[in-house]
């Protein structure tokens, strides 16, 4: 690690400073009133943070279009210029938190191979750090830890665990149980010292603020999930709640979703807890209240409606633990409030924040004078505002460069499933202009991963470009209840492909979409959509584009989940094959295939690893479809690991496909 020797300009200078490129498009490339060049950057400002003593502001930031981030350090009485610049000499930083008042702690990562040796290999190597600003100077770390808490009682002192669950990126439901060793890490000496060795039956603890290990769940020897409990001072863990079994289908939903269980404690009493669960035969989960002197539930605290209660917020205040709010997903993340105090700080700051949609106060002094807020919405790819003693300022976005006034309207939506079983929520991105719009119909990965109305790139990408965008919460989402999620068991390319068309034709009867120009674009398992898309036998689409797609899921499952046998849980095996080997195959439907498509992979993808698009476009092509297939070079699955060139790519190839080869005449 070194420092740079010149301060950088501010990233927020304009279209100079980043060396964008702002030449029209071509001709035959299809016109969005925003420079491609300007979408495909990486998140300029990536995080800001204020020091729980209020005197500096952290900055993660990315000054060009193709370096690497910077750390920028700030002292909040001077915002003119930062105190450090740091950088990493051979590695880049890829996160950092203020661990205590001077010491910062983050990862860093460097891309050292060219191949994806087995699934879920990663192509980079990743270290830990921690910088003192009181002494100048970088650490580096052995292990691959993550703050699990940062002991706001003990300033030199912070809890870590090794190996970090969340290290990798996606989906894996059973990280929670793999097991982890916690230490004490001293912010002074670089020494740590163990508190507790993980085990699998005792694989993911929660602390609490004083290091006291308080909650447990894990496996046990006859796959079934169990929660355990200790108050403070107590050296062995007491039993409670119902027992999992992982071999019964009724309980995927509980392990692929994975907000439930505890979420946090009492300010003042430590023997009352706070833990989400679907109690009693709800379909839906809410917060409960949990009495760990006798282990029984208490209050319900708050039931939403027509959704699951995903999360918490605590005042935010550090080391204030004082129950705030409730999380559940609607057209947002809403809230329900808690804490008189915070919610009418929320709503003074939303309204004072421009297009305020998704507020949220990320850091805050202990004072709390000095608090660092962030925004993202439709019209806001994320905004960071510093409040100093009641002003409140807008230190940076995540892409300056776009006009907030110009971005397109989101509205959420619930249209009825053809079955009569579901109302399902949807996400529309309306175009300027006079309806009726083409239409392109989005998914992204998961396929149960729960999403919300928010700021999408391609979503207001393809708006720019003059396309409506769908994006359906089709069954199998979480977030929606365990029905939603149960509906889709098995219907991989069936009912839940259906849900996605109902959508399309709702938007038809509203009279707001052309039925003659309509297209499907996926990625992960939208790409698996989208290949899907391309032989419906009714067919609503002009043509389809998959992004890192799964083209052969069978093949998945007999190289991964099909391998494991009996030592793996039978739902969890169980729900593999139905993502698999039943349901649609798309390389198995590649003759009925009767619409254009535009494929495109990441070369070291490790979660849908490159035979899906090899051994697809063999099959396509031996088949004589029409159809294009691109090769992102060293471009992986997750969207933080695509760099300015990968984006810069996809977005044009995108935008001319749909222009040109969609269908006659294009979309």
């Amino acid at each position: 690690m070194k420092f740079l020797k010149k301060p950088l300009l501010a990233a927020m200078a304009g279209v100079a400073a980043l060396g964008l490129t702002v030449s029209a498009p071509s001709e035959t490339q299809a016109t969005s009133s925003v420079p491609i060049d300007v979408w495909a950057l990486r998140d300029v400002v990536n995080a800001v943070q204020v020091s729980p003593d209020g005197q500096h502001l952290l900055v993660h930031i990315n000054p060009s279009r193709e370096g690497d981030y910077l750390l920028q350090i700030y002292k909040t009485s001077d915002l003119s210029t930062p105190y450090r610049t740091l950088a990493g000499d051979r590695m880049e930083l890829i996160s950092a938190q203020w661990a205590s008042d001077n010491v910062i702690f983050g990862r860093a990562w460097e891309q050292v191979r060219k191949n994806v040796r087995r699934q879920e290999d990663d192509t980079r190597n990743y270290a830990t750090y921690y910088y003192d600003l009181e002494r100048n100077k970088f650490s580096q770390v052995n292990e691959n830890f993550v703050i699990v808490n940062t002991l706001p009682n003990e300033p030199d002192q912070v809890l870590v665990a090794a190996p970090d669950p969340n290290g990798e990126l996606g989906v894996d439901p059973l990280a929670a149980f793999r097991p982890r060793s916690f230490y004490r890490f001293n912010l002074r000496t670089g020494s740590k010292r163990l508190v507790m060795n993980g085990t699998v039956k005792h694989g993911n603890v929660v602390f609490d603020n004083n290091g006291n290990p308080r909650y447990a769940e894990g496996q046990d020897s006859d796959n079934t999930v169990k929660t355990y409990f200790r108050k403070p001072g107590d050296g062995s863990w007491t039993q409670f709640g119902e027992v999992y079994d992982q071999d019964n289908h009724d309980n995927l939903y509980r392990f692929l979703a994975g907000f439930q269980g505890l979420v946090g404690f009492h300010h003042e009493n430590p023997d009352i807890g706070y833990i989400i669960e679907a109690r009693n035969g709800s379909n839906y989960a809410s917060l409960w209240e949990f009495n760990f002197a006798n282990g029984q539930y208490g209050e319900e605290l708050f039931a939403a409606p027509d959704a699951d209660v995903l999360g918490i917020g605590l005042h935010t205040i550090p080391g204030n633990d004082k129950l705030a709010y409730a999380v559940y997903p609607g057209a947002k993340y809403e809230r329900h409030w808690f804490d008189e105090e915070e919610q009418a700080l929320h709503e003074a700051l939303v309204q004072q924040i421009p297009y305020a949609h998704q507020v949220s106060i990320a850091s805050r002094s202990y004072d709390g004078r000095t608090m660092v807020v962030t925004n993202s919405g439709p019209r806001d790819p994320g905004s960071f505002w510093l409040v100093r003693d009641g002003q409140l300022a807008k230190l940076g976005s995540r892409n300056p460069l776009l006009n907030q006034d110009a971005l397109a309207e989101v509205r959420y939506i619930r249209y009825p499933s053809r079955d009569g079983k579901l109302m399902i929520p949807g996400y529309i991105t309306i175009p300027q202009g006079e309806g009726p719009f083409p239409l392109v119909v989005q998914h992204n990965g998961g396929p149960h991963v729960n999403a919300v109305q928010g700021y999408s790139e391609i979503g207001q990408l393809l708006a720019s470009a003059g396309y409506m965008v769908l994006y359906p919460q089709n069954r199998i989402s979480t977030g929606w209840g365990r029905e939603h999620f149960d509906a889709g068991y098995g219907e991989h390319g069936l009912a839940m492909q259906d849900d996605k068309d109902d959508g399309v034709k709702y938007l038809i009867e509203q009279g707001l979409v052309d039925p003659d120009r309509v297209a499907f674009f996926g990625w992960s398992y939208g790409g698996y959509a989208a290949l899907v898309a391309l032989s419906r036998e009714e067919q609503l689409y002009q043509c389809a584009i998959a992004v890192n797609g799964v083209a052969d899921p069978a093949k998945t499952f007999r190289l991964g989940a099909g391998r494991a046998g009996s030592s793996a849980p039978k739902a969890m095996i169980d729900w593999a094959e139905r993502r698999g080997t039943i349901g649609i195959n798309p390389i198995e439907e590649v003759e009925k295939v009767n619409i254009p498509l535009l494929m495109v992979h990441g070369k070291v993808d490790r979660r849908v690893l490159y035979y899906h698009f090899t051994d697809y476009k063999e099959a396509f092509q031996r088949a004589g479809k029409q159809g294009e297939f691109v090769t992102l070079e060293d471009a992986d699955h997750f969207g933080n690991t695509q760099m300015f060139e990968h984006q810069q790519q996809l977005y044009t190839k995108m935008l001319d496909f749909l222009a040109n080869d969609c269908g006659p005449g294009g979309l």
